[in-house]
Protein backbone atom coordinates (compact mmCIF):
# COMPACT_ATOMS: atom_id res chain seq x y z
CA UNK A 1 0.00 0.00 0.00
CA UNK A 2 3.13 2.51 0.98
CA UNK A 3 4.25 1.77 -2.34
CA UNK A 4 1.10 2.21 -4.28
CA UNK A 5 0.68 5.88 -2.70
CA UNK A 6 4.22 7.02 -3.61
CA UNK A 7 3.68 5.74 -6.90
CA UNK A 8 0.25 8.02 -6.99
CA UNK A 9 2.32 10.81 -5.37
CA UNK A 10 4.75 10.61 -8.12
CA UNK A 11 1.85 10.96 -11.08
CA UNK A 12 0.55 13.72 -9.07
CA UNK A 13 3.21 15.55 -9.09
CA UNK A 14 4.02 14.69 -13.38
CA UNK A 15 0.64 15.51 -13.91
CA UNK A 16 1.37 19.27 -12.24
CA UNK A 17 4.50 19.64 -14.31
CA UNK A 18 2.50 19.36 -17.29
CA UNK A 19 -0.33 21.64 -16.46
CA UNK A 20 2.96 24.24 -16.00
CA UNK A 21 3.75 23.72 -19.81
CA UNK A 22 2.69 25.50 -23.07
CA UNK A 23 -0.24 24.14 -24.49
CA UNK A 24 1.51 24.09 -27.80
CA UNK A 25 4.34 22.00 -26.29
CA UNK A 26 2.18 19.70 -24.57
CA UNK A 27 0.10 19.26 -27.94
CA UNK A 28 2.94 18.58 -30.05
CA UNK A 29 4.44 16.57 -28.09
CA UNK A 30 2.07 13.99 -27.24
CA UNK A 31 -1.93 14.97 -28.13
CA UNK A 32 -2.90 13.87 -24.29
CA UNK A 33 0.34 12.77 -22.75
CA UNK A 34 3.40 12.29 -22.90
CA UNK A 35 4.97 8.90 -24.31
CA UNK A 36 7.24 8.26 -21.59
CA UNK A 37 3.86 9.16 -19.02
CA UNK A 38 1.87 6.94 -21.21
CA UNK A 39 4.08 3.98 -20.68
CA UNK A 40 4.83 4.79 -17.05
CA UNK A 41 0.62 4.59 -16.55
CA UNK A 42 0.20 1.22 -18.36
CA UNK A 43 3.03 -0.26 -16.39
CA UNK A 44 1.56 1.26 -12.86
CA UNK A 45 -1.79 -0.31 -13.49
CA UNK A 46 0.17 -3.85 -14.58
CA UNK A 47 2.27 -3.44 -11.21
CA UNK A 48 -1.12 -2.73 -9.41
CA UNK A 49 -2.95 -5.51 -10.36
CA UNK A 50 0.24 -7.77 -10.02
CA UNK A 51 -0.38 -6.77 -6.23
CA UNK A 52 -3.78 -6.94 -6.02
CA UNK A 53 -3.88 -10.62 -7.38
CA UNK A 54 -0.59 -11.17 -4.71
CA UNK A 55 -2.86 -9.76 -1.62
CA UNK A 56 -5.57 -12.21 -2.67
CA UNK A 57 -3.61 -15.06 -2.32
CA UNK A 58 -2.15 -13.80 0.66
CA UNK A 59 -5.20 -13.32 2.26
CA UNK A 60 -6.27 -17.46 1.05
CA UNK A 61 -3.07 -18.66 2.17
CA UNK A 62 -3.34 -17.47 5.63
CA UNK A 63 -6.64 -18.04 5.68
CA UNK A 64 -5.82 -21.55 5.11
CA UNK A 65 -3.23 -21.66 7.07
CA UNK A 66 -5.19 -21.12 10.17
CA UNK A 67 -7.63 -23.88 9.56
CA UNK A 68 -4.71 -25.94 9.88
CA UNK A 69 -3.54 -24.86 12.95
CA UNK A 70 -6.88 -24.84 14.38
CA UNK A 71 -7.24 -28.42 13.66
CA UNK A 72 -3.43 -29.67 14.47
CA UNK A 73 -3.96 -27.83 17.75
CA UNK A 74 -6.93 -29.76 19.11
CA UNK A 75 -6.16 -32.75 20.81
CA UNK A 76 -7.95 -35.31 22.63
CA UNK A 77 -5.87 -38.13 24.78
CA UNK A 78 -6.57 -39.72 27.52
CA UNK A 79 -6.13 -43.26 29.52
CA UNK A 80 -7.80 -43.64 33.00
CA UNK A 81 -7.72 -46.57 35.24
CA UNK A 82 -9.71 -47.15 38.79
CA UNK A 83 -8.27 -46.82 42.03
CA UNK A 84 -8.13 -49.24 44.95
CA UNK A 85 -7.79 -53.01 44.85
CA UNK A 86 -11.19 -54.31 45.45
CA UNK A 87 -14.05 -55.83 43.56
CA UNK A 88 -16.44 -53.65 41.91
CA UNK A 89 -19.83 -55.45 41.95
CA UNK A 90 -21.83 -57.19 41.45
CA UNK A 91 -25.20 -54.58 41.26
CA UNK A 92 -28.56 -55.34 40.41
CA UNK A 93 -28.46 -52.60 37.74
CA UNK A 94 -26.13 -51.79 35.23
CA UNK A 95 -23.49 -49.49 36.23
CA UNK A 96 -21.31 -46.97 34.46
CA UNK A 97 -17.84 -47.61 35.46
CA UNK A 98 -16.11 -44.06 36.81
CA UNK A 99 -12.18 -44.50 35.97
CA UNK A 100 -11.04 -41.95 38.77
CA UNK A 101 -7.27 -42.49 38.27
CA UNK A 102 -6.42 -39.80 35.52
CA UNK A 103 -3.05 -41.28 33.60
CA UNK A 104 -3.17 -38.45 30.76
CA UNK A 105 -6.31 -36.63 29.94
CA UNK A 106 -4.84 -34.13 27.53
CA UNK A 107 -8.03 -31.80 26.16
CA UNK A 108 -9.87 -32.89 29.30
CA UNK A 109 -13.05 -34.71 27.11
CA UNK A 110 -12.70 -37.14 29.72
CA UNK A 111 -14.56 -36.47 33.19
CA UNK A 112 -13.10 -38.47 35.90
CA UNK A 113 -15.90 -37.73 38.08
CA UNK A 114 -18.44 -39.49 36.13
CA UNK A 115 -16.29 -42.04 34.06
CA UNK A 116 -17.65 -40.50 30.68
CA UNK A 117 -16.20 -39.17 27.63
CA UNK A 118 -17.81 -35.90 26.05
CA UNK A 119 -16.53 -35.88 21.94
CA UNK A 120 -15.39 -31.89 21.83
CA UNK A 121 -15.43 -32.46 17.80
CA UNK A 122 -16.58 -34.32 15.23
CA UNK A 123 -14.03 -36.64 14.20
CA UNK A 124 -12.69 -40.24 14.03
CA UNK A 125 -11.90 -41.60 17.33
CA UNK A 126 -10.25 -45.13 18.62
CA UNK A 127 -11.09 -46.40 22.02
CA UNK A 128 -9.81 -49.33 24.07
CA UNK A 129 -10.87 -51.39 27.66
CA UNK A 130 -9.51 -53.94 29.40
CA UNK A 131 -10.37 -55.58 33.06
CA UNK A 132 -9.31 -57.34 35.61
CA UNK A 133 -11.66 -59.66 37.16
CA UNK A 134 -12.11 -62.52 39.89
CA UNK A 135 -13.36 -65.63 38.75
CA UNK A 136 -15.72 -66.27 41.21
CA UNK A 137 -18.61 -64.03 39.49
CA UNK A 138 -19.05 -63.46 35.31
CA UNK A 139 -17.34 -60.56 34.17
CA UNK A 140 -19.09 -58.45 31.64
CA UNK A 141 -18.92 -54.96 30.04
CA UNK A 142 -20.09 -52.82 27.06
CA UNK A 143 -18.50 -49.97 25.72
CA UNK A 144 -21.22 -47.95 25.02
CA UNK A 145 -21.91 -44.99 22.68
CA UNK A 146 -24.84 -42.41 24.06
CA UNK A 147 -27.21 -45.23 25.05
CA UNK A 148 -26.57 -47.46 22.52
CA UNK A 149 -23.95 -50.61 22.76
CA UNK A 150 -20.87 -50.46 20.23
CA UNK A 151 -18.58 -53.74 21.99
CA UNK A 152 -18.58 -55.91 25.03
CA UNK A 153 -17.01 -58.12 26.54
CA UNK A 154 -16.85 -61.06 28.86
CA UNK A 155 -16.14 -63.96 30.68
CA UNK A 156 -18.15 -66.62 32.85
CA UNK A 157 -18.37 -67.50 36.26
CA UNK A 158 -15.87 -70.59 36.76
CA UNK A 159 -14.94 -72.29 40.30
CA UNK A 160 -11.63 -73.31 39.32
CA UNK A 161 -10.17 -69.78 37.49
CA UNK A 162 -8.83 -67.65 40.26
CA UNK A 163 -8.58 -64.60 37.65
CA UNK A 164 -9.94 -63.23 34.22
CA UNK A 165 -8.69 -60.70 32.09
CA UNK A 166 -10.31 -59.37 29.18
CA UNK A 167 -11.04 -56.24 26.53
CA UNK A 168 -11.62 -54.96 23.38
CA UNK A 169 -11.67 -51.77 21.08
CA UNK A 170 -12.65 -50.25 18.64
CA UNK A 171 -13.16 -46.95 15.97
CA UNK A 172 -15.95 -44.66 15.90
CA UNK A 173 -17.10 -41.95 13.97
CA UNK A 174 -18.64 -39.17 17.01
CA UNK A 175 -20.22 -35.66 16.83
CA UNK A 176 -19.88 -32.90 18.58
CA UNK A 177 -21.47 -34.14 22.38
CA UNK A 178 -21.81 -37.73 21.71
CA UNK A 179 -20.62 -39.68 25.24
CA UNK A 180 -18.81 -42.46 25.22
CA UNK A 181 -18.49 -44.53 28.07
CA UNK A 182 -18.06 -47.95 29.79
CA UNK A 183 -20.76 -49.91 31.58
CA UNK A 184 -20.80 -52.34 34.18
CA UNK A 185 -23.90 -55.15 33.41
CA UNK A 186 -26.26 -56.02 36.30
CA UNK A 187 -24.96 -59.32 38.51
CA UNK A 188 -21.28 -59.66 36.97
CA UNK A 189 -18.13 -57.53 38.66
CA UNK A 190 -14.57 -56.26 37.85
CA UNK A 191 -11.54 -56.07 40.05
CA UNK A 192 -10.81 -51.95 40.88
CA UNK A 193 -7.16 -51.42 39.69
CA UNK A 194 -5.31 -48.59 38.27
CA UNK A 195 -3.07 -50.50 36.43
CA UNK A 196 -5.17 -53.30 34.72
CA UNK A 197 -8.98 -51.99 34.52
CA UNK A 198 -8.55 -49.49 32.16
CA UNK A 199 -10.32 -47.06 29.77
CA UNK A 200 -8.69 -45.16 26.95
CA UNK A 201 -9.16 -42.99 23.58
CA UNK A 202 -8.17 -40.54 21.63
CA UNK A 203 -9.05 -38.14 18.33
CA UNK A 204 -7.53 -39.59 15.00
CA UNK A 205 -8.57 -36.71 12.96
CA UNK A 206 -11.83 -33.77 12.40
CA UNK A 207 -13.95 -34.47 9.96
Amino acid sequence: MIFTLCLLVCFCGLTLGQEDLPETEVTSETGSCFPDMCKFLKEFEAMKAKLEAVETNLKETESQVLVLKSKEALKVVFSAGILGNSAIGPFDTPKTLVYTRVITNLGNAYNQHTGIFVAPVRGMYYFSFFYHAGGEHAAHLFLMKNNDRVLESYDQMTLNDGADNGGNAAFMELQQGDQVYIQLIANTHVWGNSYSTIFSGYLLYQI
